[in-house]
């Protein structure tokens, strides 16, 4: 069965994300974790973990930023969502969350903790219905969106696709 953007924004009430598209949040942990069991890049407790729903349309996308947890990825409809991620070290990786297992796309995928990630639907797709699953649980005071200009300067090599998912 085929879905469209707007009936899945009206069935899961979705609403529009600060880095781009819409999200729901559908979980979060009745318990957490003490703020000295957790690493120090924490700045308080946290709850064990956090999920949400996220949809991006074509010529939307998820703004590269990061967040101190990791961040798990599951795909639910659509088409394929890559994931641009930078790790800490500058290595560059594409993550292609979708159901067409033969060309290397998966229906689960992990941004580690400290990555600068940003998300699109591929080329020729109309929309990427997706999920994510954090631990410890998110929280806004661990995102941290990116400036272009900053990106660029620690990562020169990737300047066209920074800027391009940069909203700053």
């Amino acid at each position: 069965m085929q879905h469209t953007v707007v009936e899945l924004v009206e069935k899961f009430q979705l609403l529009p994300h600060p880095e781009g598209g819409f999200y729901k949040e559908t979980y979060r942990s009745n318990e957490q974790i003490e703020h000295n069991a957790l690493p120090q890049r924490f700045t308080g407790n946290r709850q064990f973990s956090t999920a949400i729903y996220f949809l991006l349309e074509q010529g939307n996308f998820s703004a590269f930023h990061r967040i101190q947890s990791d961040e798990c990825w599951h795909f639910y409809a659509g088409q394929t969502l890559h994931v641009h991620v930078i790790h800490p070290n500058g290595q560059y990786e594409l993550l292609k969350l979708g159901n067409d297992l033969t060309n290397g796309e998966t229906f689960q995928a992990m941004v580690p903790a400290g990555s600068w990630f940003a998300s699109e639907t591929a080329k020729g797709g109309a929309f990427s219905f997706v999920g994510c699953t954090v631990a410890p649980g998110f929280d806004f005071a661990d995102f941290e969106l990116a400036k272009a200009a900053e990106l660029v300067e620690l990562f020169p090599s990737m300047k066209s696709l920074i800027e391009r998912l940069c909203r700053l």
